[in-house]
C-alpha cells in the first residue's frame, strides 16, 4: 500500500479519512474519528467516554506519534499504565471499554486504508465482575475473636492479637497505615469513647487523613496492651509483615480455613458498617478513599451483602 496521499489544502486541518496515512500525527485523527462514531449511529455520551480514552492514549504516546508507529506493545504497555502506573484506579468495566475503544479506532483507521495492519487485534479483553474478597461470616469472626480473647488471659497473657484484630474490624486501616499508628493517635474523648487519627506524610494523601471513632471495648484491649508492650514511638512493636503473621496464626489459632489478613478485615469493615447503617459516604471517607475509586469498591460492598450492584461505567 502506497503512503503517499493527496495533501489537503491545510495539513493541520485533514478534511477526510482520506487526508490521513500512516505519517499523520494522532492528534489530527480525532475529530475525524468522532464524526466516524456519530454517523455509525453511536450516542453522545459513548463518543465523549471513547474521546476521553483516546486523550489518555495522547497522554501516554504523546499527541504527535504517527499514528503508524503504534504497534501491539504500544497499546499493551498503555493498558498496563492504566492499570497500574497511572495512579488513579480503572475499574474492570473502564478497562474493559478502553480496550474497546483502541480496538474501534484502530480498527476504523485500517479500514480507510490509514496504517497497514490493526495493532489492536491482539489486545485482550476482559469481561464480567471482578472477583468478591474472601471475608469471614459471623461464626467465623466470632470464632477469631474469641481464639484472639483467650491469649489475653493465657499463662503469658498477649493482649496484642486481640487489639490488631479488633482495630481493624473496627476501623478498616490499611497495614501501613496501622505499622505508623503512634499511641499519641489515639485520643480519648470521653469515658469508653475514643477517637483514632489517621495521618498521612504525602501532601498528595492529604484527603485519606482522618478521624475514626473507636470505643470503650477496643480502649480496654489497647490498655492491656500497653501495659504488656514497650511501646515509644510506633503502637506496634513489631515489623508490618509480622502483623500479618499474627493475624494468620489467629485464623490457625480459631480453626479457620481462611487466613485473615488486613485486606480481608478492611472489607470486613467496610461491610459491617453499611450492613448497620452507616452512610456510603461516611464509610468512603473512613476507609480514605477518593470518589473515583468508591465507585468500585462501594459495588463490591454491595455484592458482598448479597446485593446486586453493577459497576458503573465512570471515567477515571
Amino acid at each position: 500500500m502506497s503512503d503517499v496521499r493527496q495533501l489537503p489544502l491545510f495539513p493541520d486541518q485533514p478534511a477526510s479519512p482520506d487526508d490521513l496515512n500512516r505519517h499523520s500525527p494522532f492528534k489530527h485523527t480525532l475529530a475525524l474519528f468522532q464524526t466516524h462514531l456519530m454517523q455509525s449511529g453511536k450516542t453522545e455520551h459513548t463518543v465523549k467516554a471513547f474521546t476521553s480514552d483516546l486523550h489518555l492514549l495522547a497522554e501516554r504516546a504523546g499527541e504527535d506519534t504517527a499514528i503508524g508507529e503504534f504497534t501491539t506493545t504500544t497499546l499493551s504497555d498503555f493498558m498496563r499504565w492504566l492499570e497500574h502506573g497511572r495512579g488513579i484506579p480503572c475499574s474492570r468495566k473502564s478497562y474493559a471499554r478502553r480496550v474497546t475503544t483502541l480496538k474501534v479506532y484502530f480498527k476504523w483507521l485500517h479500514e480507510i486504508g490509514a496504517i497497514p495492519y490493526d495493532p489492536a487485534v491482539p489486545i485482550l479483553q476482559r469481561s464480567g465482575q471482578a472477583p468478591l474478597a474472601d471475608i469471614l461470616d459471623e461464626r467465623e469472626t466470632a470464632m477469631a475473636l474469641s481464639y484472639a480473647d483467650t491469649l489475653r488471659i493465657a499463662e503469658k497473657p498477649d493482649a496484642r492479637p486481640a487489639l490488631i484484630l479488633r482495630l481493624l474490624l473496627a476501623t478498616g486501616i490499611k497495614k501501613a497505615e496501622a505499622a505508623r499508628l503512634s499511641p499519641k493517635d489515639v485520643l480519648r474523648i470521653a469515658k469508653g469513647q475514643g477517637i483514632l487519627l489517621v495521618k498521612h506524610g504525602s501532601p498528595k494523601d492529604v484527603y485519606k487523613e482522618r478521624r475514626i471513632e473507636i470505643d470503650g471495648e477496643l480502649l480496654d484491649v489497647l490498655d492491656e496492651y500497653l501495659g504488656q508492650y514497650r511501646v515509644e514511638d510506633t503502637l506496634f512493636t513489631c515489623t508490618p509483615r509480622n502483623l500479618e503473621y499474627i493475624l494468620a496464626d489467629i485464623g490457625a489459632g480459631a480453626g479457620l480455613d481462611k487466613k485473615p489478613s488486613f485486606e480481608m478485615l478492611r472489607w470486613m469493615a467496610a461491610l459491617r458498617d453499611y450492613q448497620a447503617g452507616m452512610d456510603a459516604d461516611a464509610i468512603r471517607e473512613k476507609l480514605g478513599l477518593s470518589k473515583i475509586s468508591w465507585v468500585e469498591t462501594f459495588a463490591k460492598i454491595k455484592r458482598l451483602a448479597g446485593e446486586d450492584a453493577e459497576e458503573l461505567d465512570v471515567d477515571d
